[in-house]
């Protein structure tokens, strides 16, 4: 079986994502950058003088700086809600995608090269580079498949108060630059900390992790905090004009 039809999702799936996000209630909405018609970003989407960051060329829906930039500054900045109520099972992942391949298994091969799949989908070969530390992987046993707002941050950033049927749409997008591979090591050095207490070991990534984040918290309709929108812009300087 191809890998195009391994990757497969339904145009309903895909609508049903976006009209989640939507109805986000009052969440500015992302725009989306330009791509090919794997999803990719073009060049004109991308970072400083229009070239690509590292792990640009995977991430679906990824802003420009500056239009991160228009998202950053209407976020609505509040205090960092509570954790009563928490727990990973309000946020049901990894969903099947079609061919026996769940979310985990779709973004493992969609960021990694030469990827080979086994008969249940499962990675069994390929090459990964880890942009939170740089480090590379021809094992899919080391890497995590990171949720750039972690599912803990966004519950206590608004998410509490979602549907089920909406939190599972955020923990299996793959329609925003909500989901990435990652080393084991970086992912749960992060844990759930927002931006203002991590930041990727690899500097060279800020900027595109400020987009994202900053992306993935306007579609939803997320609060921030002081700090964290703070940051966030210092992150969002690193990528130049």
């Amino acid at each position: 079986m191809g890998r195009q039809k391994r990757l497969r999702i339904s145009g309903s799936v895909v609508a049903a994502l976006l009209a989640l996000a939507g109805c986000s209630g009052g969440g500015a909405g992302t725009p989306h950058a330009p791509g090919d018609a794997k999803g990719r970003p073009s060049a004109s989407a991308a970072g400083r003088g229009g070239a690509p960051a590292a792990g640009d060329g995977t991430l679906p829906g990824l802003p420009t700086a500056a239009q991160a930039r228009t998202q950053l500054a209407a976020l609505k900045v509040k205090r960092r809600g509570s954790m009563t109520g928490y727990s990973r099972d309000r946020f049901p992942h990894w969903a099947e995608q079609g061919d026996s391949c769940n979310t985990r298994e779709a973004v493992l091969e969609r960021d990694g090269t030469g990827v080979r799949r086994d008969a249940e989908c499962r990675a069994v070969a390929g090459r990964w580079t880890s942009v939170y530390d740089g480090r590379t992987f021809t094992r899919a046993s080391g890497l995590d498949v990171d949720h750039t707002v972690p599912l803990a941050e966004a519950w206590r950033s608004g998410a509490n108060t979602w549907t089920q049927e909406k939190r599972r749409a955020f923990a299996n997008d793959l329609a925003h630059p909500q989901l990435i591979a990652v080393s084991a090591v970086s992912n749960r050095s992060k844990g759930d900390q927002g931006p203002d207490e991590w930041q990727p070991p690899s500097r060279a990534y800020w900027c595109t992790y400020a987009r994202s984040w900053t992306s993935v918290k306007s579609v939803y309709g997320l609060s921030v905090t002081a700090a964290e929108k703070s940051t966030l812009g210092r992150m969002l300087a690193t990528c130049g004009n």
